[in-house]
């Protein structure tokens, strides 16, 4: 799974302003030919991403090259169970990515278009957000 070797802060805010906007980074295919992009707003988390990543290189049979555009940077935290109200934020307990629309999740190069697209839906069926199929312009 994919987690930060070190953080700067180990608890982060949660943010206001969710689910809003659009990529202007990442939105791009860019290392391989064809591209997995989402169409809604989601947080990722590692074991997702992990999830989609063995989908995708078993469905391959690992030929080809494959890239992941994405990484789990920002920390989640959770209380214990039945912990009673109050006593501060919890520990962190998982990693994810904040994806927008247009962010291109997973690249694909040196397969043919049928195996990437059957491979890129597989893969969608275990991520959080709506995917779209692109190619390389």
């Amino acid at each position: 799974m994919l987690l930060p070797k070190k953080v700067k802060h180990r608890k982060w805010h949660k943010l206001r302003r969710r689910n809003k906007g659009i990529a202007t980074r990442t939105n791009a295919v860019a290392f391989g030919s064809y591209g997995l992009t989402a169409t809604t707003h989601a947080w990722i988390s590692s074991r997702q991403i992990e999830a989609a990543r063995r989908v995708i290189t078993r469905y391959i049979r690992r030929s080809g090259k494959m890239w992941i555009r994405i990484f789990p940077d920002r920390p989640v935290t959770k209380k214990g169970s039945e912990v009673p109200m109050g006593g501060g934020k919890g520990a962190p307990d998982h990693y994810v990515v904040t994806v927008k629309p247009g962010t291109v999740l997973f690249e694909l190069e040196g397969i043919p278009e049928s195996i990437a697209k059957e491979a890129f839906t597989l893969a969608g069926h275990k991520l959080p957000v709506k995917i779209r199929f692109v190619k390389k312009n």
